[in-house]
């Protein structure tokens, strides 16, 4: 039984004043939660790293979770999308591209499973 799909993206060759805009960063979130109809819990949480250091941010969403970490000096960005819901594959090389300038964009998804059966219980760890 399929639980959830989960994006592994990884951005190179990205402008390295936009890896360390969280204003910016913030913008591809509300794109991909408006283009992927996501729905935020809260407040995201953002953090700027000091000096040329890169910015986390992290979106809590009822599907699940958004998650990005940059890293300017290498200008690289990562981003990590779960959903619980079955979604479209969005365009993340595309609006990366267009949004950050990245030049190469690798993308993995993983069918996240288990070997319950639907209505079963699963066990889970610890003492019993």
């Amino acid at each position: 039984m399929t639980v959830g799909t989960e994006w592994l993206i990884e951005a190179s060759g990205c402008d390295a004043e936009a890896l360390r805009d969280v204003a910016r960063l913030r913008g591809v979130f509300a794109r991909a939660i408006r283009e992927l109809d996501l729905r935020v819990l809260g407040e995201q949480h953002w953090h700027k790293f000091p000096g040329e250091g890169g910015a986390t941010g992290l979106a809590m969403l009822t599907e699940s979770h958004l998650a990005c970490h940059t890293y300017p000096e290498f200008r690289v960005a990562t981003f990590n999308l779960y959903c619980c819901r079955e979604r479209p594959v969005w365009p993340w090389a595309e609006r990366l591209g267009e949004m950050l300038g990245a030049t190469s964009v690798s993308v993995r998804s993983v069918s996240r499973e288990t070997g319950a059966a639907p209505g079963a219980q699963a066990a889970s760890g610890g003492d019993a």
